[in-house]
């Protein structure tokens, strides 16, 4: 399934997102969000904030929806994507929609894309869902948002704009540069929020950002990856995400104390007070930060 999905978001990518190469970054007309559903898994029903006619016949407001939000210098195609959506339809039947803003996110200005695109793509994004669900009779606390590395702020920024109404928000790798107090992911940002961090001595934001935080292997370089390899550590996020939405596992011991990184050594986390990362299911009412053990390869969950 995954290889027919990455065929048919070429395609849609190459029609709707032809302009992610201008310069001028024009989300309501440039964002695509790509449905799929368990009824068109591997052919999505592209659609555009404005265009009701666009608005896929498979949308079933009585469903939750998902939105996933890809990172920067990535588009439709990405694995980010490809590993999600079978994941999540496998898992549930939900309205699954993959948010391409490959328009703003492929600038190699990394001022113009967190200081301009970013806050333009959440905007537009916000309005996008509140106009999905005035056309379709939606409700926003049936929303689940999941970004990745520069997306996984966008998501919580998106949530911002919904007045925190969205219930669940997942940040996987949520990057440091360029990013700060004022400009990322806040555990506020939704009803319940959780991060993931896999790669904290490469890209990754390295305190806790969200309500509920986890570190695999103590979100230093993942198992399995070269230390130098922090790409391979960043995308382990979203693998095992996506592994957590397929099989479950990955119980996580909460840490003590204030948070240094000194405190999410094993010694110092409770294997009796345990939640499970990742998953579709929010856990609301949980806080703190929590390690746990993977494997090197799949599956990654040690339990």
């Amino acid at each position: 399934m995954v290889s027919t999905v990455a065929v048919f978001l070429c395609a849609a990518f190459a029609v709707f997102s032809g302009a992610a190469a201008q310069t001028t970054y024009l989300p309501d007309s440039q964002n695509v969000y790509h449905l799929f559903t368990r009824q068109n898994p591997s052919v999505s029903q592209p659609m555009v904030l404005g265009f009701p006619t666009l608005i896929g016949s498979n949308f079933n407001p009585a469903r939750r929806t998902v939105l996933i939000v890809h990172g920067w210098d990535s588009d439709a195609v990405s694995a980010f994507n490809t590993a999600l959506v079978p994941a999540i339809l496998s898992a549930a039947d939900v309205n699954l929609i993959a948010l391409d803003w490959s328009a703003g996110a492929r600038t190699t200005d990394q001022n113009v894309l967190i200081s301009h695109n970013v806050p333009l793509c959440a905007n537009s994004a916000a309005r996008f869902i509140v106009w999905l669900s005035q056309q379709t009779g939606a409700t926003i606390d049936q929303y689940h948002i999941i970004g990745f590395e520069v997306g996984a702020h966008l998501s919580g920024i998106i949530g911002r704009y919904l007045d925190g109404q969205v219930p669940f928000i997942t940040a996987l790798a949520p990057t440091r540069h360029g990013f700060n107090s004022t400009n990322q992911f806040f555990p506020t940002d939704g009803g319940y929020t959780e991060a993931i961090h896999t790669d904290v001595y490469g890209s990754g934001v390295h305190e806790p950002v969200a309500m509920s935080d986890f570190y695999p292997n103590n979100g230093f370089f993942q198992p399995g990856c070269e230390l130098v390899d922090w790409e391979c550590s960043r995308d382990r996020a979203f693998l095992y995400f996506a592994e957590s939405v397929a099989s479950g596992g990955f119980t996580a011991a909460r840490c003590e104390g204030d948070f240094d990184h000194d405190v999410i050594l094993p010694i110092n986390c409770d294997p009796e007070e345990t939640l499970p990362m990742g998953g579709l299911t929010d856990k609301t009412g949980n806080f703190g930060f929590y390690s746990l053990p993977v494997n090197a390869q799949s599956p990654f969950s040690q339990g």
